[in-house]
């Protein structure tokens, strides 16, 4: 998968925000600024090329305020389809937060 795609359609606004992102985002004080700013600043972490409707990823980047964040991202060439975000977990992930831990 290509991050430039994902940055491209995100500063051009072609974001699709599910229902679930967004509820989780509420629930998780993510803003639609954190996650856009996470995509502009990140990098992908993990590919789920398989995945439907849209292939997704794991992108490692940042909030506004310089905290790590996690988002889960769909793709089609059209649109950039929010699935989730979160603040990664020590005890799922390694120390520098982008690799995952085994057995976990």
């Amino acid at each position: 998968m290509d991050l430039k795609i994902f940055q491209t359609l995100c500063a051009e606004s072609k974001i699709i925000w599910t229902q679930h992102g967004l509820e989780r985002m509420q629930e998780r004080d993510i803003s639609r600024a954190d996650v856009k700013n996470g995509i502009a600043s990140g990098e992908i972490i993990e590919e789920y090329p398989d995945d439907y409707p849209h292939p997704s990823c794991l992108i490692f980047g940042y909030t506004v305020n310089g905290r790590i964040l996690h988002i889960v991202a769909g793709c089609d060439s059209i649109n950039v389809y929010i699935i989730t975000a979160y603040y990664p977990d020590s005890r799922k992930f390694e120390d520098d937060l982008k690799t995952r831990r085994k057995g976990k």
